[in-house]
């Protein structure tokens, strides 16, 4: 099929006098179609594909210099933060760049609009026929066997010698959309029925905490302080997709039962994009929305929290909006200064090129001071979701060495790791320096065990923990109880965004990229995790050991000794 691609584009070049499309080079290609995929035969050369490309920015490396340099608390300029116009010299494409791609462009007649503050994305639609065309590939009809999904693909695709080095991709073209697309990491949705006829407020002790989680409980293990925040700069943003809405009237239920030291008005403000919105309607309260928002509205005291609402109409394709918000927020002259996303998938599913892009928009955004946080997935060592597997599926986006990917534990003196707690090693991105001591021990430890199942020279993750298991929300006025690790990112982006208020009320800069001070300084002023496991793929997974592990990270906070760690 390439070879017929190749005599039709360069026939099709010559008859239209088209230089740059006589010399294709194949540019990204996949050998496999991603299980529990099937192709149905070619698309119809007449649908319409929506696609992007992403330009070669103009120096990355010397962005992810800066990006270190402020976000290490041994280096002198740590905390000195980038501005907008700052990060966008060192990621807009460089004038050669755009030049060849826009002559390319025209002479195909097509003309492309910027989607991304820097200029490094464009969007355009053409019918199949001339994207098989421009770019001598195979778009085809694959659908999802499970889920019914039926998505236009190709296995690979090339685009001129000449935009070599100016075009770094073309998307959605090998990249295959997660049939189970970020879903809400919730393990177990309801379980409500064996504590419907129970007290809110008598619950939510600390006695109770070995068997259900409240703010209060999460205030008495983290020694997470009730006393309001003071700075109004300092802000907190909860990203909500897949049409997961969260409901004011639930926060107000839930800050009535598990907060009542503080006024149970206490609410969010909303911010939108791709046709985002946020309906009031009690039956449209999502599980995952309102989780994130009860527990960082109700943990984050006084933290002005803003829920990021993304729609349906994406400019970024399959990527469902991951890379609209990052855009959306690096347009923003001050961008929150911690955000917190329960959202995730197999990093197997999309291409490299692609997952190093969006890992380097973290970076961006990280340069401009913003601690970005994940929740690791809920699938142990099988992925986002607990599913089949051989070898060990690391998840995306906790693999980009530019976020912070948080784990779960569970259990009360000690806590042990929650057993979903998704973890392990990256096979895109190598080991960050910040982490190659504590990773390297935690191989040492491990021996031979799960040899041959995993990347000993990857990005390990998660990064931190806290608890994840049980959390209690309230959803259509409704009492229920949520385990995963989308419990545990919205409470450590808490507990950051209550150090940031503190650095601010004292003149000092946002943490911002959080990693280079966890592996260093801020290593001591966590709980060390030793207990427990991530089973999956028919093994026991990882085991968490002393130090860093690839279950509950470094392990989880401690507030006082954060204080004192952050120079406070």
């Amino acid at each position: 099929m390439i070879a017929t691609g190749l005599l039709i584009a360069s026939l099709f070049a010559l008859a239209l006098g088209k230089p740059m499309g006589r010399n294709l080079q194949v540019h990204e290609a996949r050998e496999d179609v991603p299980d529990g995929f099937s192709l149905q035969g070619a698309a119809s050369p007449d649908t319409t594909l929506k696609l992007r490309l992403a330009l070669v920015q103009s120096d990355f490396t010397g962005l992810e210099e800066r990006l270190y340099d402020v976000s290490t608390p041994s280096s002198a300029n740590y905390g000195n933060h980038l501005s907008k116009a700052e990060v966008e010299q060192y990621i807009a494409p460089k004038p050669e760049s755009v030049d060849a791609v826009n002559a390319w462009l025209t002479e195909n007649g097509i003309s492309a609009k910027t989607i991304s503050p820097a200029g490094d994305w464009m969007a355009f639609e053409v019918p199949v026929s001339k994207a098989n065309e421009l770019f001598d590939a195979d778009f085809s009809v694959y659908t999802h066997a499970q889920t019914g999904l039926e998505v236009i693909r190709t296995m690979s695709y090339s685009i001129p010698a000449e935009l070599q080095g100016h075009l770094d991709l073309v998307h959605p073209t090998i990249t295959f959309p997660n049939p189970y697309s970020h879903l809400p990491v919730v393990s177990s949705p309801i379980k409500s029925a064996r504590h419907a006829n129970e007290n809110f407020t008598a619950r939510a002790v600390p006695s109770s905490c070995s068997s259900t989680i409240t703010p209060a409980c999460l205030q008495a293990i983290y020694g997470i302080p009730t006393t309001r925040a003071t700075e109004s700069s300092n802000q907190l943003a909860v990203s909500g997709f897949i049409d997961q809405f969260a409901n004011q009237a639930d926060l107000k239920t839930f800050l009535t039962k598990f907060r009542p030291d503080i006024s149970s008005s206490t609410t969010f403000t909303l911010q939108t994009l791709d046709g985002g919105s946020n309906p009031q309607n009690p039956s449209e309260a999502g599980i995952e929305a309102n989780l994130d928002i009860q527990y960082t509205v109700g943990v984050a005291t006084g933290v002005p929290t803003v829920f990021i609402s993304v729609g349906d109409d994406f400019k970024d394709g399959d990527l469902e909006g991951f890379l609209d918000i990052i855009n959306f927020l690096l347009g923003e002259d001050s961008p929150p200064q911690v955000l917190t996303t329960s959202y995730g998938q197999n990093e197997n599913t999309i291409s490299r090129a692609l997952a190093n892009n969006l890992c380097n928009a973290y970076a961006q955004l990280g340069a401009r001071g913003t601690s970005i946080l994940f929740a690791s997935g809920d699938g142990g060592v099988s992925g986002s979701q607990s599913s089949s597997c051989r070898n060990f599926v690391p998840t995306f986006p906790s693999g980009c060495p530019f976020m912070t990917s948080v784990g779960a534990t569970q259990g009360v003196n000690p806590e042990t790791a929650a057993d979903f707690s998704s973890g392990g090693f990256s096979n895109y991105f190598g080991q960050p320096t910040y982490q190659q001591t504590a990773v390297s021990s935690y191989l040492s430890a491990l021996g031979s065990t799960n040899k041959g199942k995993f990347n000993t020279s990857g990005r390990g993750f998660p990064d931190v923990a806290t608890q994840g298991v049980n959390f209690e929300i309230v959803v259509d006025g409704r009492q229920e109880a949520v385990d995963g690790t989308s419990c545990a990112s919205p409470t450590f982006a808490s507990v950051i965004a209550l150090l940031n208020d503190r650095l601010a009320a004292a003149g000092k800069s946002p943490l911002g990229f959080l990693n280079p001070f966890l592996y260093s300084t801020g290593a001591s002023a966590l709980n060390d995790v030793t207990s427990g496991s991530n089973p999956g793929c028919n093994t026991n997974g990882f085991p968490a050991k002393a130090g860093w592990d690839p279950v509950t990270g470094l392990g989880t906070p401690n507030f006082a000794k954060l204080l004192t760690a952050v120079g406070l």
